[in-house]
């Protein structure tokens, strides 16, 4: 990357919340409270995709048009019962979205959540008034590894996708901004390994969020701000929305 960077796009389960774990918990009870075997590694391996990727995986396919929506209905009340109250935002959270903010760009978060959970995790985070646009998964029609939901939060921030980084934990999310031309740099706050994250497409590695602003200027982020640049902050694109394929 050669330009100005102008906004950052965050994943927010694993990335910015500690609730990786807790999400597969979920996703196991609901499977299994269904009939079906669900392995918890095999399960948490799969937490970054949004349901409709993660049932095809545990649920037969004959079964699938029957009861995917009630399946999907028991785990979303299951985790906002019994699971959400646990989650907590990663360290710093704030810090870093407040020295992106400083260096002029502006910030965006696109999660496969529901818009309950990610509202949520923003106060977990504490950044419910540090965030310019976000993406839940009623903006997508497919979830990750698909690109649409990185492609909708660039629609809303009115960028290219060469004016735009992804941070995120997963290789669902290093595919799915692969895929929607965007870089992605990889955090290990997941819980995934770093080999998957750069074989998924990760430029640039790092712990967590606290890490990441501690390495800002450095980062791929950081070498291509607009504050590092000189350049305006980071205004929707002159060249206006972006247009891309699936």
């Amino acid at each position: 990357m050669t330009g100005i960077i102008r906004a950052v796009i965050f994943d927010v389960d694993g990335t910015l919340v500690d609730s990786v774990d807790l999400h597969a918990h979920a996703w196991v009870e609901a499977i299994r409270h269904f009939g079906y075997h669900a392995d918890f590694d095999e399960v948490r391996s799969q937490i970054g995709k949004g349901g409709d990727q993660i049932m095809p995986i545990f649920v037969p396919q004959k079964d699938l048009d029957r009861i995917q929506d009630a399946m999907d209905h028991f785990r979303h009340d299951l985790f906002a019962r019994k699971y959400m109250p646990k989650v907590k935002g990663f360290r710093r959270v704030r810090g870093l979205f407040q020295h992106l903010h400083a260096d002029g760009l502006r910030i965006a978060l696109a999660s496969s959540a529901k818009g309950d959970e990610l509202e949520h995790y923003k106060q977990a985070a504490e950044i419910e008034d540090l965030v310019d646009v976000e993406t839940s998964s009623d903006d997508a029609d497919k979830s990750k590894p698909h690109p649409d939901i990185f492609q909708a939060a660039l629609e809303k921030l009115g960028l290219q996708p060469d004016e735009a980084v992804v941070v995120g934990d997963s290789p669902w999310d290093a595919k799915a901004a692969t895929r929607a031309g965007l870089p992605v740099l990889g955090v290990l706050c997941g819980g995934f390994a770093e080999q998957d994250l750069r074989r998924a497409g990760c430029a640039e590695i790092y712990r967590d969020p606290e890490d990441l602003q501690r390495r800002f200027a450095s980062s791929l982020i950081g070498r291509h701000s607009p504050k590092t640049l000189g350049a305006q902050p980071g205004r929707p694109s002159a060249r206006g929305p972006s247009r891309m394929g699936t």
